[in-house]
């Protein structure tokens, strides 16, 4: 064989110097996956109506909703349509025995009777114990514009609120504020919402909450996400917190607001002006198509326009630890017919009524999240139950093969294997992991199913399967 030496390379030494320092600020700008947790959504809500039991309430009230419309597993899988629910066993009441005595028969003999009963019993546990993951006290379209000092009263009064939850523990894991926009005459409005709100809650408490975020809407330039991150800094310079903890989330919700003037895409420059305090980027789904266009009657979540928003938003954030979000089914499930002496056709429209706004909701968040947005906006407590239903469902349908097919790669230690028809390669062993930790994250699964992984909670908490091969050769 010939020996082939080149000293190619080194007559390249100043254009290799520059590769390397560009591929040094892509990595920077590009880390992957955060290791922190997704909420699965955020649920907006008027700041003039938040308290500091919001979440418990809005779990009471989603799940007299579940009560009154689909008080069986059956019902519920059929009026959402999951999976196989159109061949649900008619035996229930043995189907639900063995679903107690031997869940793993039932699951191996009739999956799809088994995944009804598996995602209304996970359901209702969720909305028993934290039925909201993430909260916005809204002081834009949700509050409307309103005199300056009744604003000013609900900022500290809705700040109050949510000192007082702190302490007593009954805020949700995240939660946040989305003020008004940074423009015009209501720049300077935003502003001091935003100070009175934080300062009311730091003085308080001595500090922010976790995860909490500042959402930004009607973004059209990159100035004012920089204006937000310096209001950030003052805010914290004057309440003592730590530099950067502050965070801020983007709402992409203008058409005209995705392009600069020179035809360049935006969204990379909003999150270069977010100086490394951005978490998350939102879609506004009914802002973006009313300023694309689309009438009224046609502004919905599965609009072409809309997939042509969130395609950019996937390609401008893939891989740069950002988090992101569908919008929200504007379709309320709320009853046709009030009051308590409704008659049998009342009570029958009431129950279509609610079925079809579920049914139209699971199909929007299934929608989602098979495009790879695995958090949505809820705007109902009765829409609570279809988001935990969708998710749950989601990645109970597919748990087993994915779960053999990641016991398989980790078991060859990264080698390439073959399972089924199913060819696995080291980058699909890091979407493998990342399958199981949103399906944990979410409370679709536990840590006991898991361990048909072959995956133990420390290597869990790695969050890496990188990582994870290499503890696994170390030991």
């Amino acid at each position: 064989m010939i020996k082939y030496q080149s000293d190619l390379a080194s007559e390249l030494t100043t254009t290799l110097s520059t590769l390397e320092a560009a591929s040094e600020r892509f990595a920077a700008r590009h880390p992957g996956e955060p290791a922190s947790r997704q909420p699965v959504h955020v649920v907006y809500g008027g700041a003039h109506l938040f308290s500091r039991n919001s979440a418990a309430k809005l779990g009471e009230l989603a799940l007299r909703s579940l009560d009154s419309y689909a008080p069986d597993p059956f019902t519920f899988a059929r009026a959402l349509g999951l999976p196989g629910s159109s061949e649900l066993t008619s035996d229930e009441a043995a189907a639900k025995s063995l679903y107690i005595t031997d869940p793993d028969a039932l699951r191996r003999d009739d999956p799809n009777t088994w995944l009804a009963i598996a995602v209304y019993d996970r359901v209702r546990g969720k909305l028993e114990t934290e039925p909201v993951e993430d909260f916005r006290l809204d002081f834009e379209d949700g509050y409307g514009n309103r005199p300056d000092d009744e604003e000013d009263a609900t900022a500290v009064g809705a700040a109050q609120e949510v000192a007082a939850g702190m302490s007593a523990g009954t805020l949700p894991p995240f939660c946040g504020i989305r003020i008004k926009p940074l423009e015009g005459a209501l720049l300077v409005r935003s502003l001091r919402t935003l100070d009175l709100f934080v300062s009311t809650v730091v003085r308080a408490t001595g500090a922010l909450p976790n995860n909490f975020v500042v959402t930004l809407p009607k973004i059209s330039v990159p100035e004012q996400v920089t204006t937000l991150v310096r209001a950030f800094e003052v805010l914290e310079r004057r309440h003592g917190l730590a530099p950067g903890s502050m965070k801020l989330e983007l709402m992409i919700e203008l058409a005209h607001g995705l392009y600069d003037e020179r035809g360049q895409l935006l969204l990379p420059q909003l999150l270069t002006a977010a100086e490394g305090r951005c978490v998350a980027a939102h879609f506004g789904t009914y802002d973006f198509t009313a300023s694309y266009g689309v009438t009224a009657a046609h502004q919905r979540m599965d609009h072409p326009a809309c997939d042509f928003a969130l395609d950019l938003m996937k390609a401008a954030f893939a891989e740069t630890g950002v988090f992101l979000s569908d919008g929200a089914t504007n379709v309320m499930p709320v009853p046709l017919h009030r009051g308590g002496d409704l008659t049998s056709e009342q009570t029958r429209d009431n129950r279509a009524a609610v079925h079809a706004a579920w049914h139209l909701c699971h199909r929007h968040i299934r929608r989602s999240l098979t495009r790879g947005y695995y958090q949505g906006w809820d705007l109902h407590p009765a829409q609570l139950p279809i988001r935990y239903a969708a998710c749950y469902a989601f990645f109970l349908e597919s748990f087993e093969p994915a779960a053999k097919r990641l016991r398989n790669f980790i078991d060859q230690a990264a080698k390439a294997t073959l399972v089924g028809d199913v060819f696995d390669d080291a980058a699909t062993g890091q979407g493998l992991l990342n399958y199981f930790l949103r399906a944990l994250g979410c409370g679709a699964v536990s840590l006991e199913e898991i361990e048909v992984t072959g995956l133990t909670e420390a290597e869990l908490q790695m969050r890496s399967f990188v990582q994870i091969l290499a503890g696994r050769r170390v030991s």
